[in-house]
């Protein structure tokens, strides 16, 4: 027997040891995003003292009540939308983010406000045409004086072929 087959009956050997411990995925491997909740916000889901609790979690604090679907695969050449609303009393603020960097517009970026009521914006950012740079993680952040919420969409695009 040669090295290679030898190290091969150990491995297999090893493999067979552990049985179903060892396991191969298949797909790619899944990320972890905070998408899904409030930043700032701990675990438990309660703060340590009662003044942070009573300043997070102050009805007038930003909230957003409406945003677009977290997964979006986007067609190139193409439009791609977000869109997010929030409600606080003063009304919040929307900042619009692409991979944790604040997006400013540019010629193929525009970025729609509607103040709905005193209470209340939609905040809507499009690109036209979408390219493969356009591909990433976006975040709405709304805010005020009482607290920040904020959603993330992760984009990617997809090739038609005629």
């Amino acid at each position: 027997m040669n090295r290679r087959h030898l190290w091969m009956c150990l491995m297999l050997l090893a493999a067979m040891a552990l049985g179903p411990q060892v396991q191969g995925r298949r797909g790619r491997a899944k990320t972890r995003t905070r998408s899904r909740m409030q930043i700032g916000l701990p675990v438990t889901g309660k703060y340590r003292d009662p003044e942070s609790d009573q300043y997070y979690n102050h009805n007038g604090g930003a909230k957003i009540i409406q945003a677009s679907h977290f997964d979006y695969e986007y067609t190139l050449g193409h439009k791609i939308s977000f869109v997010c609303v929030a409600k606080g009393t003063p009304r919040p603020q929307i900042t619009w983010f692409k991979d944790g960097v604040e997006l400013y517009a540019h010629l193929y970026q525009t970025v729609h406000e509607y103040i709905l009521d005193k209470e209340h914006i939609k905040s809507k950012l499009e690109i036209d045409p979408a390219t493969q740079m356009d591909a990433g993680v976006y975040e709405c952040s709304a805010d005020n004086m009482y607290s920040i919420d904020r959603r993330s969409f992760k984009t990617d695009f997809s090739i038609i072929f005629d």
